[in-house]
């Protein structure tokens, strides 16, 4: 299902020695391939990209509209110049079928329409044109539907590659060779050293690295579905999903990555709106889990959708079950083509059968029911696949190791490259890799890591081999990083800057004769400063990551927001600290009303206890929030900074009161909940 023709072929022979013979082969359409391409071809280079598939783009154009930046200075060269052709495209009325640009962009804080002539949200059929046009004003020679032969060796010539076989037979020559997938088949073939999976922390003076329970707070089970097929039945097995193996201690590798899923391009519109549609191998069991989660009481929305432009959205994961297929992919980034298509298939079938459930079993309570029949898969959009995506979401398969393994260090500034060839910015983020039941009989997910990064320099030598390997190949997207390094870095628009900057280094090796680790790079630095790239500035100091409470480190009893009965409260933020555990929830200044948080606990002794709630104060917060405990209303003004420790408020002293509600009833800004605390009085 991922063959589908969505760019021109291009055929330039005048610029090549033969057909099948260019300065630059390119390997691998995706946003990075293609601005490889078009740096290539913009300094005079014969270049050719090939790409498996019949599409171009990856990503980019497979569905992923929402951009992940964490700073959109750090995105310079041909990443920006697509984002401002994006902004041109959308400048034109013509464009807005459904809807008007002023009503999208109004209270869109996070966008401004005016961003430096740069738009960060769009349609995959807006990107796609974008890069036609980008294309169509080079000479590049586009192939499509051309796979690496994994049988066939990759022919070279000491440490230099000279060609590369396609499974149709077809090869390519070039002086200069460019991986540019997301899975990293040529690298691997051409006999680069790379790893799959998480490294422990030991290996490269990581915290963040390697088996993530401690961390993994968000995205968890608040509440307690059985996990067995037959209820309470140990023996009758494990609901699908979930491994009967506990994850071993906390900074230990694995060779498990990042959960994959598809980021569906969905709409509100009526005239546009698709119904879901049911796979034909459905497996309700799958879903039996979640369905027992509502059951116990969690009723928050499991997706997130960003709206797009012309109502549609990019849907990406959100809570405990939702469109990340967990553990069904670990085999994916190493394996033959033939098991990656089951792999694949499977994730379709997952996710699609779980929206189709979403909407249609009458065990999804009905508010959220309600929210997932309101929207479904655009007509407009992916119509040559059936309206679904044609991308997988790889958030990440082999990983280069290079001459230079970005990691950590660098994502915190800790450790600073003189050699950038352009900046990552993204938090350090990788989505849970495996659910699992504890030794307490509760589901749990492993894996999750957002901690903020800081603006910083990506390194020329993590995107070369390591010159006895090979001295001709650059690898732009599998690069040489860590695990959670790359959780960081794997952004699109970073591709099309890491893209864009082997290309260039590409085109003066050619032109100086020399191979890539033998490039001066001062001369590189002053090309790559020609084009815009952006390769540092100074950002402010991030906090420590100690401004995260663990709940084990303080008094008495304390449940967080992940732990509380929810209602709403969909929006998790880490903006503002400090904070308990991973972050806090708030309301979104919406749904006014309709909205409540409940925390409950089972108090060790009866008697009195003082009662604390925690939030961070800011300007955009309510005055008049409702909290009630032991039966007594109180009006939190949230703009006021808690006394204690600039977190924590005393609602007074209760006499055996387990649960405190917030809800944004009559509320005039963001309501946040963060963990409620209880002491006891002497």
């Amino acid at each position: 299902m991922r063959y589908s023709r969505l760019v021109l072929l291009v055929i330039t022979p005048q610029f090549c020695l033969s057909a099948n013979d260019f300065d630059i082969v390119v390997y691998g359409g995706t946003s990075g391939g293609i601005a490889a391409g078009i740096q290539a071809a913009r300094m005079g280079k014969s270049v050719v990209v090939v790409e498996p598939t019949k599409f171009a783009g990856g990503l980019t154009t497979g569905g992923l509209g929402a951009t992940d930046i964490g700073n959109k200075r750090c995105i310079g060269g041909i990443s920006r110049e697509f984002y401002q052709r994006i902004w041109q495209h959308y400048a034109d009325p013509a464009w807005w079928k459904h809807g008007t640009r002023e009503r999208y962009f109004a209270g869109k804080t996070h966008q401004n329409a005016n961003d430096e002539k740069a738009m960060w949200t769009f349609e995959p059929h807006v990107a796609t044109k974008v890069y036609d046009d980008m294309i169509r004003d080079t000479k590049i020679t586009l192939v499509f539907g051309e796979r690496l032969d994994l049988k066939a060796d990759v022919k070279k010539e000491g440490s230099r590659i000279t060609s590369i076989r396609m499974e149709s037979g077809r090869t390519f020559t070039g002086r200069m060779f460019i991986d540019a997938t997301y899975e990293g088949d040529l690298m691997a073939k051409a006999a680069v050293s790379y790893h799959v999976g998480r490294e422990a922390n030991s290996v490269y003076g990581e915290t963040l690295n390697g088996i993530q329970t401690t961390n993994a707070t968000k995205h968890q089970f608040t509440h307690r579905p059985d996990p067995y097929v037959k209820p309470g039945d140990a023996s009758s097995g494990l609901l699908p999903g979930i491994q009967k193996e506990v994850p071993r201690r906390d900074g230990e590798g694995d060779k498990r990555v990042q959960a994959y899923n598809f980021r569906m391009c969905t709409t509100d519109a009526p005239e546009n709106r698709l119904p879901w549609p049911k796979p034909a191998n459905y497996d309700p069991m799958r879903y039996e889990l979640l369905l027992r989660n509502f059951e116990a009481g969690d009723h928050r929305t499991p997706w997130n959708p960003v709206f797009m432009p012309n109502r549609k959205t990019d849907t990406n994961n959100n809570f405990a079950f939702s469109t990340d297929n967990i553990g069904m992919n670990c085999d994916y980034p190493k394996a033959d083509y033939a098991t990656r298509a089951k792999i694949w298939q499977e994730h379709v079938d997952y996710q699609m059968g779980l929206m189709w459930t979403l909407a249609n079993s009458p065990r999804v309570p009905e508010k959220l029911q309600t929210e997932f029949q309101s929207l479904g898969l655009a007509k407009d959009e992916f119509t040559d696949n059936s309206n679904w995506p044609r991308q997988l979401y790889v958030r990440e398969s082999r990983r280069m190791i290079g001459a230079y393994v970005m990691s950590e260090k660098n994502c915190l500034r800790k450790e600073i490259v003189p050699d950038s060839i352009g900046m990552g910015a993204y938090n350090m983020d990788s989505h849970n890799v495996q659910r699992y039941l504890n030794k307490e009989g509760r589901v749990l997910n492993e894996g999750d890591v957002q901690v903020k990064s800081r603006p910083y320099p990506i390194s020329y030598l993590s995107i070369i081999p390591r010159a006895e390997e090979c001295t001709n190949l650059l690898v732009p997207v599998c690069l040489s990083a860590s695990h959670i390094a790359y959780g960081s870095i794997r952004m699109e628009p970073v591709f099309m800057v890491t893209g864009q900057s082997a290309a260039t280094a590409a085109s003066l090796a050619i032109d100086d004769k020399v191979s890539l680790q033998g490039l001066d790079y001062g001369k590189l630095k002053a090309r790559l400063e020609a084009d815009k790239q952006t390769l540092d500035f100074e950002s402010p100091v991030l906090p420590e990551h100690k401004s995260a409470l663990k709940k084990v480190a303080l008094p008495g009893i304390v449940v967080d927001d992940e732990e509380a009965e929810r209602n709403g409260f969909d929006y998790d933020s880490t903006a503002s600290s400090p904070y308990v555990e991973s972050g806090y929830s708030h309301d979104g200044d919406s749904g006014k009303g309709s909205q409540r948080a409940v925390f409950r606990t089972k108090l060790p002794a009866p008697g009195k206890y003082e009662i604390r709630i925690a939030y961070t104060a800011l300007p955009n917060r309510a005055t008049k929030v409702p909290v009630t405990a032991g039966g007594k209303t109180i009006t939190v003004n949230q703009r006021e900074k808690p006394p204690i420790e600039g977190l924590w408020l005393s609602l007074g002293t209760f006499e055996n009161a387990d649960t405190v509600e917030i809800s944004n009833t009559d509320t005039d800004g963001h309501v946040i909940i963060d963990a409620v605390q209880w002491l006891s009085v002497k």
